[in-house]
């Protein structure tokens, strides 16, 4: 049962990306590139800062191996928010789009190096090759994206049309899949610490100011890059996770995420009022 659910975790995933390269153009991908200062902000808000607080939480706080190996995935996570249908209403679509192309590139080298520099510090031992991370990535993350602009540059109407049913449909089986998943493994849950919460919890909210702080002067931009480090990318860390022995160190990461998903949603509704 685990190991269905996993699939269906990484294949709403890979639809949900797949959707939005559908509703991406090429001077979209690189509309970050061409604002340095704007890439330099986000990338350290993602790859430097969220990393650095979730170093400073676990050297701080009493909390279990387990944890520990949550905050390191989450830790080196960074991406786009895959939330496409609530953040379609934010004016920031290019910004959105440019940030989940270049976070994943990045992550190719980043991930494997923070693992290495955290690793220790957090009391885990992970081997995590810079080309199990380039495979995962280009299988996940990259040849979906490719594949839905070449629908969309195909098939403009049609692809636009089935997004928006992907979308609603790989959402519910996302979330849906998660959900059980906790059920499922709800020992590993109870027995968290209140540290061990008040970790995960202020990883999130210290994350959400951070993108906040550096999302430049656009409001749309500092909601969405603070939903961004809040969130991180649930992709690159189910292909971290599964890293680890055991499935706890997996359902944690995956309750943060379900959280980190009811919390985005909330604040998103907010900042758009």
């Amino acid at each position: 049962m685990t190991e269905t659910l996993m699939i269906l975790l990484k294949v709403s995933i890979v639809a949900l990306i797949a959707c939005v390269g559908a509703g991406t153009s090429p001077s979209e991908l690189t509309y970050l590139w061409r604002r340095p200062g704007l890439l330099l902000r986000s990338l350290a808000a993602m790859y430097l800062l969220v990393p650095l607080v979730a170093f400073g939480l676990v050297l701080i706080m009493p909390i279990e191996r387990g944890v520990k190996a949550a905050m390191l995935v989450l830790a080196v996570s960074a991406g786009a928010p895959l939330l496409p249908k609530r953040l379609k209403k934010l004016n920031s679509q290019e910004y959105i789009f440019s940030l989940l192309i270049t976070s994943s590139l990045v992550a190719i080298v980043a991930v494997p190096l923070w693992t290495a520099l955290l690793g220790a510090y957090f009391d885990v031992t992970v081997e995590l090759s810079a080309s199990t991370v380039v495979s995962d990535i280009a299988k996940t993350i990259l040849l979906p994206i490719m594949i839905g602009m070449g629908l969309r540059a195909i098939f403009p109407v049609w692809s636009a049309r089935l997004s928006d049913r992907v979308i609603m449909i790989a959402g519910v089986v996302l979330v849906a899949s998660g959900i059980i998943l906790l059920v499922i493994h709800r020992q590993h849950l109870v027995g968290l610490s209140w540290q061990g919460v008040l970790a995960l919890v202020g990883l999130m909210v210290f994350a959400l100011f951070i993108g906040q702080l550096l999302g430049g002067p656009n409001r749309d931009d500092r909601t969405a890059l603070a939903i961004a480090c809040a969130t991180r990318h649930v992709g690159v860390a189910l292909i971290v996770a599964t890293e680890f022995v055991g499935v706890r160190t997996v359902v944690l990461v995956v309750a943060y995420f379900v959280t980190a998903f009811i919390v985005s949603s909330i604040y998103l509704t907010r900042r758009r009022r």
